[in-house]
């Protein structure tokens, strides 16, 4: 499980983040939504490790993130940060092969070989392996960047907006294949989104944020409230049932 206790974090003196005290269950899909600056991508980097709480304590699979090895904290928690900028010219196999660092620290063994191939079918990017990353469009691109974070083959996957440049289509795969990463693969997935309906639809837990505090947390048709999303979003919003989803529609009053 991940658990975070007491976390806090400031910015030049300003409060963004916490205190935050949060429970996170192993397997499943975690979504964080709320408006921006709510603090959503700040409290998934501290998870990560890319950002140190300036108070507090976060744990991931038992491991206390501030004070685990390098290694082996990238063995147990991998993380798509919301923007990726390669300066080097890489295909689609190379990228995904840098998931693989923690475990062969740059030398392929047959079983490194074997998760870049797996990580590469499983997001259908077989066919464009020896692409070039600059030459794919936004979505096969954010499909090759998660491909990576697969590769890594952590118990715990964090994705920090990865619908990010996507079309409702390539959206709509994504999810699924994140979905998928949760059922088939095992994996732990907590995710930045800022559409409501896409977490009402592939989220097992959604955890809703506002200046930097939890406001909600709980299971889709808890949070996907009218009362709860207009307390976190401040704007007027309707819920209905569609086929047995709750989906938010929102409208000026």
């Amino acid at each position: 499980m991940i658990e975070l206790r007491g976390v806090e974090k400031h910015y030049a003196g300003r409060h963004v983040l916490g205190p935050i005290d949060l429970t996170i269950e192993r397997g499943g899909v975690t979504a964080l939504i709320g408006p921006n600056g709510a603090g959503k991508s700040t409290m998934l980097t501290i998870i990560g490790r890319l950002l140190e709480a300036d108070r507090g304590r976060v744990t991931v699979g038992g491991l206390d993130v501030r004070a685990a090895k390098p290694k082996e904290l990238a063995r147990t928690v991998s993380i798509l940060k919301q923007e990726n900028h390669f300066l080097a010219r890489l295909t689609v196999r190379q990228l995904v092969t840098f998931g693989r660092f923690p475990h062969s620290s740059g030398r392929l063994t047959e079983t490194d070989q074997r998760a870049i191939h797996a990580a590469i079918a499983f997001l259908d990017l077989a066919g464009m392996e020896d692409r070039f990353i600059d030459e794919l469009s936004g979505g096969q691109r954010q499909r090759a960047f998660v491909a990576m974070v697969l590769a890594q083959d952590t118990d715990y996957v964090l994705l920090d907006e990865p619908l990010t440049g996507l079309d409702m289509r390539h959206a709509v795969s994504m999810m699924g294949q994140v979905r998928a990463a949760a059922d088939a693969l095992g994996k732990t997935v907590i995710l930045v989104i800022h559409d409501v309906n896409f977490a009402s639809a592939y989220a097992d837990r959604i955890v809703a944020l506002a200046n930097g505090r939890i406001v909600a947390s709980g299971t889709p048709e808890e949070i996907m409230r009218p009362e709860v999303l207009q307390d976190v979003f401040e704007t007027p919003v309707q819920v209905i049932d569609h086929s047995g989803r709750r989906v938010a529609v929102y409208y000026r009053s």
